[in-house]
């Protein structure tokens, strides 16, 4: 007959007053449905010299199954069954001669939820159960957000690899995941790879702050979880704008080279925008911004107070980041009155020859005021000659007069655009210089009156009347003859000569 004494230890049973026997594990242990969990476990007992060799084993069971062919479900005797919906999810991990007992499970389920007490096998029949320390084990819903890694920062046009993990997964084993891939980013991806832990992204910048899911479904499991993040990509400059803040003629948006109209004096303020990320630094330059030019404002506002003709010419924004530059131009024209330089008149044999220049925005055209009669073009009689020429703001013209002339008749240059008219004035007296009468500005369209005060000058003339030499005499002056009026309606350019010429 067994002694009575040792039945307890062939049943399992427990021998808690023995102070040998210890067991040092949590009492409960969370996990997520799906997930893995490690419990770390040691323990002691009275150790025996007599001991089988790779002795003790240990073994896990659940509480509350049948004593009869109760199976545990997790061991490390390799002559035990364990039981099947336990089995390669239930793992020793620890190594007894260590004394350590941590068990690992994988993929819980909601059918594992209970308690769990650990059995120390020494060989030769000797069982406990540490009755007195149970692990309770909980299963809860599934809620743990997957993970997304990825190395920063994301640039425009460089393949990044993205990888979706769930926290508290297992790494190895049988344990199922289904991933999927969402987001506008992935538009031009083969869908196969959105069904990958592993993402493949050539980001775009039109992908910056767009949305990327990354979805798990672990099997067995109901339900799935993700998670999403707001990408952030990093691009250089591009589509750079430049509009018009200030209140002169409507500029717009400008996207290409292009240009604009202002009239001198006015204020001007104009404003460069670019997309790029980071935010590029922003500068304008006169002219095309040459290697190490020095920005004539570093901001992207540029305010030019009073816009005056010297300013004319081109205004170019750049932007520039720490992954490249782009700039954008536009050409700056600045509308002014005619400069009108004081006509210059001279004898040549028996004609009088006059040259009149002028400068403005738009180019000006000139005339001739003799008399009553408009000289204009290039045209020409017996009594006068015309020429008259342009390039770019300039304009140049030249009048040639033969005959005698009435002392009281008015020579003037004319210079006019399409906002304003300016006059220079000869007067011709008997037997002395041609002196200027003064320049005379006149506003057309109601534009404003310009005054040319050295338009004045009358040093630039030359007399008129040729110098006398022994026994010459001077040339008499016929009688005096008025221009002859323009005709209503009639073409300037064809305009019949005045009669002070005719011989």
């Amino acid at each position: 007959m067994v002694p009575l004494l040792l039945l307890p230890l062939l049943w399992g049973g427990s021998l808690q007053e023995d102070p040998g026997y210890e067991l040092r594990v949590q009492d409960l242990v969370m996990v997520q449905e799906g997930l893995c969990v490690q419990v770390p476990c040691s323990f002691s007992y009275p150790w025996s010299s007599w001991s089988p060799p790779g002795m003790p084993y240990m073994n896990w069971f659940r509480v509350g199954d049948s004593s009869y062919r109760r199976y545990p479900v997790a061991t490390n005797d390799p002559t035990k069954r364990v039981k099947t919906e336990t089995q390669g999810r239930f793992l020793l991990v620890g190594n007894s001669r260590d004394n350590n007992c941590s068990l690992r499970i994988r993929e819980a389920r909601r059918s594992d939820q209970g308690a769990y007490e650990f059995q120390v096998d020494t060989g030769d029949y000797r069982k406990y159960t540490y009755e007195d320390k149970r692990l309770t084990l909980q299963v809860t819903a599934l809620t743990q957000k997957p993970d997304i890694h990825f190395l920063e920062p994301l640039k425009s046009g460089h393949p990044t690899n993205l990888t979706c993990s769930l926290p508290g997964s297992c790494e190895e084993g049988r344990s199922l995941a289904f991933f999927s891939w969402v987001g506008g980013a992935l538009d031009s991806l083969d869908p196969g790879t959105l069904r990958s832990s592993v993402l493949t992204l050539t980001p775009r910048p039109r992908d910056h702050g767009s949305n990327l899911t990354c979805q798990v479904q672990l099997s067995g499991t109901q339900g799935t979880v993700e998670r999403t993040i707001r990408l952030n990509v990093s691009y250089a400059p591009q589509n750079l704008t430049i509009s018009n803040c200030s209140d002169v003629a409507a500029l717009g948006t400008l996207q290409n080279t292009s240009s604009i109209l202002i009239r001198e004096g006015q204020a001007l303020r104009l404003r460069c925008d670019a997309d790029s990320n980071p935010p590029a630094e922003l500068s304008w330059f006169r002219g095309s911004p040459a290697l190490n030019a020095t920005p004539i404002c570093k901001s992207p506002i540029l305010d030019l107070p009073q816009v005056g003709a010297e300013e004319e010419g081109d205004l170019t924004c750049q932007a520039q980041n720490w992954l490249g530059f782009q700039h954008i131009s536009l050409h700056l024209s600045v509308l002014y009155a005619p400069r009108l330089l004081p006509p210059s008149c001279s004898w040549e044999g028996e004609g009088l020859h006059c040259h009149c220049s002028s400068r403005a925005q738009p180019a000006p055209t000139l005339r001739w005021r003799l008399g009553e009669g408009l000289l204009e073009g290039n045209h020409s009689n017996a009594s006068w000659t015309v020429t008259s020429s342009s390039a770019g703001p300039w304009a140049n013209s030249s009048l040639s007069l033969s005959g005698p002339l009435d002392s009281s008749l008015r020579l003037s240059c004319e210079a006019r655009n399409a906002h304003w008219s300016q006059s220079a004035a000869v007067l011709l007296l008997p037997g002395k210089c041609a002196f200027p009468a003064g320049a005379v500005p006149a506003a057309l369209g109601g534009a404003g009156a310009m005054a040319l005060v050295s338009l004045t000058l009358c040093l630039l003339f030359f007399c008129m009347v040729p110098g006398k030499s022994p026994g010459q005499t001077a040339p008499r002056l016929r009688r005096p003859l008025r221009g002859t009026p323009l005709p209503q309606g009639s073409n300037r350019s064809s305009i019949t000569p005045p009669s002070a010429f005719r011989r």
